[in-house]
């Protein structure tokens, strides 16, 4: 019996005839507690970035500041490149809610500050409280980082708890694209300020097919 949608057989008898795609794990780094970044490099460790994969997808989990209003970044390099100091060009906006409910900081904004075009690392977000209970959590995805046509597109996702009094959550949302055709074979991540007390990494390869 044909599974059917949309008036294209998905499966017959069984067998799949369309593409389902996956979301396939490479690896998980966890920072040692004084570490100033953490990098993912391909063919170190059995880490793959290069163009086995169409897209890639970074999970940063629970990542702590030992410095206090730092923000988490990232920046990448070709391959044998570890200075990270490809030219980004970015946007920035973001979401926030006052812990206590009052209303003084809630809103949609667009930060300029945090948007570039230059080659620092680029903000994924900011002022990040090192309370005990703080931290960030997100996705990046970098798309086609093996072409040697096109620049790099990325977009990425937030989540944090931000020095503020009191307490303010926000929810980033950022785009741009690394403005360079060499192929991407490096990633780092880090706080502006300080080490990564606490912070977990996972590196994710999309299949197209």
């Amino acid at each position: 019996m044909a599974i059917i949608s949309n008036a294209v057989t998905i499966a017959d008898a069984g067998a799949f005839s369309a593409s389902l795609g996956s979301l396939v794990h490479i690896k998980t780094i966890t920072s040692n507690g004084s570490q100033t970044t953490m990098n993912l490099v391909h063919g170190s460790g059995g880490i793959v970035f290069d163009g086995t994969y169409s897209v890639y997808r970074f999970d940063w989990v629970d990542c702590h500041p030992s410095a206090t209003d730092p923000s988490f970044e990232f920046q990448v390099g070709p391959a044998s490149n570890t200075s990270y100091n490809q030219a980004i060009v970015s946007t920035f906006f973001q979401t926030q809610k006052m812990e206590d409910g009052t209303g003084a900081q809630d809103g949609l904004g667009y930060l300029a500050s945090y948007d570039q075009v230059g080659t620092g690392y680029q903000k994924l977000n900011g002022n990040i409280k090192n309370d005990n209970d703080g931290a960030t959590t997100g996705s990046l995805f970098i798309f086609n980082p093996n072409s040697t046509t096109y620049v790099k597109h990325f977009m990425a996702q937030a989540i944090s708890m931000e020095n503020a009094n009191p307490r303010v959550v926000t929810n980033p949302w950022i785009g741009g694209y690394v403005n360079v055709t060499a192929a991407l074979r490096t990633i780092s991540f880090r706080f502006s300020s300080g080490e990564l007390d606490a912070a977990t990494i996972k590196m994710y390869g999309i299949k197209s097919s």
